[in-house]
């Protein structure tokens, strides 16, 4: 799975390094060591501009809440809170059916955390360690996800366009090589040469796209024990980040 995450770069800077556009308004996302369900997030998606369905789609970067609320929600944060999307299930789910089909997106981030079971803790309850995620190199990752759009019951039959709610959800898949030793799922690796091809919202995505990622891509991901200060979203510092044994 996927819970938690850390990004450190702006709308602006990542659109320019992925020549997209900005259409994130205002400082609604900032850098994070810590980003957690129900948080803004930056997103990438390939989108027509509005009213203009011939013309070539192009590659926008958006804010979103994380946690896909699907069209049919009555009411935002009462339903479950869909943060990942299983790649094996996503055509079979009413909630990312359709947005298999014409709402794929990109989620980058520096790296991902997630947790393994430790030893007995004085409760006699295991411990759970922290564990961070990233490229050896320092790059970027790009995760596969998908959105939605939805806007409230009120404003569907209003015609009120000022109130629509972008969300999005983490596909997830198998755990690969060295990351299994963590967790049996990870976040689903979208590598460059996919991404035009998966952010197309004008055609189906070839479901090899969802298979787990190459052994080589996996190769490339470090995997370092951090401090248990992740454990508490209030917690947002480089800190996060560093190896248990040099956080003080």
């Amino acid at each position: 799975m996927c819970g938690r995450y850390a990004v450190t770069t702006d709308p602006a800077r990542l659109a320019s390094e992925i020549d997209a556009v900005n259409e994130v308004r205002g400082d609604v996302v900032h850098e994070s060591y810590n980003v957690a369900p129900t948080a803004t997030v930056m997103t990438v998606v390939q989108r027509h501009e509005h009213g203009s369905p011939d013309d070539d789609a192009a590659r926008r970067v958006r804010a979103m809440r994380w946690g896909l609320v699907p069209s049919w929600t009555k009411e935002l944060g009462k339903g479950p809170l869909l943060f990942n999307a299983r790649a094996e299930t996503l055509a079979d789910k009413p909630a990312f059916r359709r947005s298999l089909t014409g709402k794929r997106c990109l989620v980058p981030m520096d790296g991902w955390f997630e947790w393994k079971a430790g030893p007995a803790g004085p409760n006699g309850k295991p411990t759970k360690i922290p564990f961070y995620m990233s490229p050896v190199d320092g790059t970027r990752l790009f995760m596969g996800g998908l959105w939605a759009a939805w806007r409230p019951a009120e404003a569907r039959a209003a015609g009120d366009d000022s109130q629509w709610v972008s969300s999005t959800a983490i596909i997830t898949t198998d755990a690969v090589g060295p990351l299994e030793s963590v967790h049996h799922r990870m976040p689903l690796i979208m590598p460059v040469e996919y991404w035009d091809a998966w952010l197309d919202p004008d055609h189906a995505v070839d479901p090899s796209y969802l298979a787990p990622p190459a052994a080589e891509l996996v190769d490339a991901i470090e995997i370092r024990e951090v401090s248990d200060l992740v454990n508490r979203v209030a917690n947002n510092g480089p800190e996060l980040l560093e190896p248990v044994n040099s956080v003080g």
